[in-house]
């Protein structure tokens, strides 16, 4: 299995970073410009179970994608599974907050 990671260092506290999370699909379309649609087609702002629902132009070509909310660790991690048919190309991610100890 190959693992992809990125990182960015976003000047705040896990905890805010956490908050913005639990606002998702309001803040989705505002974070990047090819961002078209996100909502929520059960459960709620990341909790788990959740199936988040989501739309964005990725080379030029509309995706549209359903993510599983897998596991939440309050102010440090989110765990998500792609669903079919995205879930053949990527199995899922995390997003992980951590401090920078300054």
């Amino acid at each position: 299995m190959i693992t992809l990671r990125d990182s960015v260092e976003i000047r705040t506290t896990p905890e805010k970073v956490f908050e913005w999370f639990m606002h998702f699909d309001e803040n989705y379309v505002s974070w990047h410009p090819d961002h078209m649609k996100c909502s929520y087609l059960k459960g709620k702002q990341f909790e788990e179970g959740s199936v988040l629902y989501a739309e964005e132009y990725l080379h030029g070509k509309l995706h549209r994608m359903k993510f599983l909310t897998r596991e939440v660790e309050p102010n440090k991690r989110v765990e998500y599974r792609m669903l079919f048919p995205a879930s053949i190309i990527c199995k899922g991610g995390s997003f992980i907050m951590e401090g920078n100890g300054g």
